[in-house]
């Protein structure tokens, strides 16, 4: 077996990689999620993310394959690694460049080594072989970014350090309707959250959902100018992703996709785009023209809950971080990553620092607990 580094998505057959999922519909590992962030020039050499993606052969058939990217900077992977930099730099050390194996852009936890084999059997040989190309290369280190339990357990059993996160996630327990999860709050909760629902609708704001494939291409367009309006709003810059991404995702993937629109006074004026597989929801983008109330939880929360039940998915995953959705019934759950650091000095700190961190996060989900919104018992 050979394990091939390539500069490009498209230098695997589309339907070699994808076949590697076995019926896994995870979006953001399929071919043309991650060709359309290439296609689109959103990753690339020039943007800090250039596709390192890492395969593994047997007489020239794909038996596995893990996106990799070889990283100049610590933007878009939202597992905090700056003060390691900074560590770095105070020792007149490099950090950069360095090797990361995740979803560019995308906190969503899911696969990341795609395998025709047990994972037990492959792991070990991506591992060493990525470990080669760092010292190759001269990369300080190579992370994993919110894999599934199982590869962060086998990297943490090979001593790749583990890191532990949190998000808060929303459970279909088999509700029938909205009221029907509304019904397990405290009666004092529920009053709130069916207040803010009432205040979006006084306002004369009406929602659609629409599947990828009836977007039409003004709308696209639309969220294309939403998307990046908000972003630079908040944080002074533009957004990560180009008109051109979004074109190739309704184009190659509009299955998996879900825009919720809001309009009023016949006016589009927000917009949320999600992708979804057979059991999950995962909100993504959102982006708005004007501010009005409640209408973020509106168009990015309680839509995506009642598509979810509609749809019978089980999870609704809706984007990292935010306190704002435990009164909400979006529960605290682990996420994990796994860092290798060459340096063997830095490796001990970090490693150190992750076993306190842990602690730290473990007490966090724990009082966030306490916070939710149902009823005892």
């Amino acid at each position: 077996m050979e394990i091939r580094f390539c500069a490009s998505i498209n230098d695997i057959d589309a339907s070699q990689w994808d076949s590697l999922a076995r019926g896994d519909q995870y979006p953001f590992t399929r071919h043309a999620f991650l060709a359309a962030l290439e296609d689109s020039k959103s990753c690339s050499r020039e943007t800090g993310w250039q596709p390192y993606h890492a395969s593994l052969w047997e007489d020239d058939l794909l038996i596995a394959a893990m996106p990799l990217y070889l990283k100049n900077h610590s933007y878009g992977e939202y597992v905090f690694d700056w003060a390691w930099a900074d560590a770095y730099q105070r020792n007149n050390r490099e950090y950069y460049p360095k090797l990361i194996t995740c979803i560019p852009f995308t906190p969503a936890s899911g696969p990341r080594i795609l395998s025709a084999k047990p994972l037990e059997q492959v792991l070990p040989i991506f591992v060493e072989a990525i470990q080669g190309e760092a010292l190759r290369l001269g990369c300080s280190s190579w992370h994993c970014l919110f894999p599934h339990s199982d590869v962060h357990n086998l990297l943490t059993e090979r001593s790749i350090s583990a890191r532990l996160g949190s998000q808060f996630h929303w459970f279909n327990r088999d509700y029938e309707n909205f009221d029907d999860f509304l019904s397990t709050f405290t009666s004092r909760k529920r009053k709130n959250l069916r207040k803010e629902r009432q205040k979006v609708a006084a306002q004369g704001i009406t929602l659609e959902v629409k599947t990828g494939d009836t977007v039409s291409a003004d709308e696209w367009l639309l969220f294309y100018q939403l998307y990046h309006r908000t972003y630079f709003k908040r944080s002074g810059r533009q957004g990560y992703l180009s008109e051109a991404f979004f074109e190739l995702l309704a184009e190659n993937m509009p299955e998996q996709l879900v825009m919720v629109i809001a309009s009023h006074d016949d006016r589009k004026v927000a917009a949320a785009l999600c992708f979804r597989d057979s059991d999950t929801l995962y909100g993504r983008y959102w982006g708005c023209s004007e501010e009005f109330d409640f209408l973020h939880f509106e168009t990015c929360y309680y839509q995506g809950i009642e598509f979810a039940i509609r749809e019978g998915l089980q999870r609704f995953d809706p984007g990292a971080q935010g306190e704002h959705k435990i009164q909400r019934g979006f529960e605290p759950v682990q996420t994990f990553s796994n860092h290798w650091i060459v340096a063997e000095d830095f490796r001990a700190a970090v490693g150190g620092f992750l076993i306190r961190e842990r602690e730290g996060v473990l007490g966090y989900i724990a009082d966030a607990e306490g916070y939710l919104p149902f009823k005892k018992g």
